[in-house]
């Protein structure tokens, strides 16, 4: 299928760099109470070496409450600068008030991204469970996407060295094969980075579009999966280039509690 769309162009990214982009998108708390305001931020870059870049405004943004029933939140998208060393790149900020118990979930669509060195486009879909007192809703699969990854394994609540489960689809978009990866975010720029390798999982889902990937330290993840055989297509130039699109979900690790005596 070809589609001609406008495109947001990531002219400020590194040419060369290897390391993934994504978008992020993380609460001020990912645990609150009913009717408590979350301020939730929508960023674009490196997670793991807080290399951030402009992003450009959501397509859509929905809060999807327990039963599935969907609030547009677009008019809630508000445009902020985020400091970022000696400069300030764009970011967006959503405010998110759930008035009921269960879980919510936050899912925002991107534009499509240029992305030059790969010659490909990027549509995003990124996601993130609000939990709200009881546990109801947090397996909820997004609503109106082509593609989706659905947590198998309760995305709050976790310690380090969890082993996460997700489930790609919908329907026949499960299947062998499609990449999962896994990286966590860095609030500021590590002093030292380690080896490539080391700083994004990779994963296949296996025949039943199930994969698994191990959260071992403290902090938010970014799980993403992808699939690149879209059978879509952007015009750039007078030509033809291919749509990668991704679904990436945000998951909350704890840090490990203090041990109280048991009485």
């Amino acid at each position: 299928m070809r589609l001609l769309l406008l495109a947001a162009t990531a002219s400020l990214l590194p040419s060369g760099s290897a390391h993934a982009h994504y978008h992020i998108l993380l609460p001020d708390r990912a645990s609150v109470k009913a009717g408590d305001q979350v301020v939730v931020t929508y960023q674009f870059g490196h997670p793991f070496e807080h290399e951030l870049f402009d992003a450009e405004p959501p397509a859509e943004a929905l809060l999807l409450d327990p039963d599935g029933k969907a609030v547009d939140l677009r008019e809630a998208v508000k445009s902020v600068e985020v400091p970022l060393g000696n400069r300030k790149i764009r970011g967006f900020q959503i405010a998110v008030r759930p008035a009921g118990r269960g879980d919510h979930t936050l899912v925002v669509t991107s534009a499509p991204v240029w992305m030059a060195d790969e010659k490909h486009f990027l549509r995003d879909v990124t996601k993130v469970v609000l939990h709200v007192q009881t546990q109801r809703g947090w397996d909820a699969p997004a609503a109106k996407v082509r593609f989706d990854l659905v947590p198998l394994t309760r995305p709050y609540g976790l310690r380090a060295g969890a082993a996460f489960r997700i489930q790609v689809g919908p329907g026949a978009e499960a299947g062998l094969g499609h990449l999962v990866e896994a990286e966590r975010y860095n609030p500021v720029p590590p002093k030292v980075l380690p080896p490539e390798d080391l700083i994004t999982q990779a994963v296949k889902t296996d025949r039943g579009g199930s994969a698994t990937v191990t959260l071992h330290d403290a902090g938010w993840w970014a799980v993403t999966a992808i699939r690149r055989d879209s059978g879509q297509s952007l015009e750039r130039d007078g030509r033809q280039y291919p749509v990668v699109e991704r679904v990436t979900l945000w998951v909350h690790v704890d840090e490990n509690p203090a041990l109280k005596p048991a009485k």
